[in-house]
């Protein structure tokens, strides 16, 4: 956002990792922000995994809550 980096291969290297994995950690900056904060309170079940998260995910905010978040009550 700060326009530091013009790219993700850019900011990949600045950071030491291969484009594919920034790439898909970019992709966390698409969840809902009830999942979002949820997982950074700790508040998530237990089948939201790091490794579940690295999979694509639905744009729609919604579609996220029913995948990973329906079982669990948010706050």
């Amino acid at each position: 956002e700060s326009g530091e980096f013009t790219s993700i291969s850019d900011l990949a290297h600045r950071e030491g990792i291969t484009f594919t994995y920034m790439a898909r950690l970019m992709r966390l900056s698409l969840l809902a922000p009830d999942i979002m904060g949820a997982i950074m309170d700790g508040r998530q079940p237990a089948t939201v995994t790091i490794a579940k998260l690295m999979d694509p995910v639905p744009l729609d905010w919604t579609e996220q809550r029913a995948l990973w978040i329906a079982e669990h009550a948010l706050d």
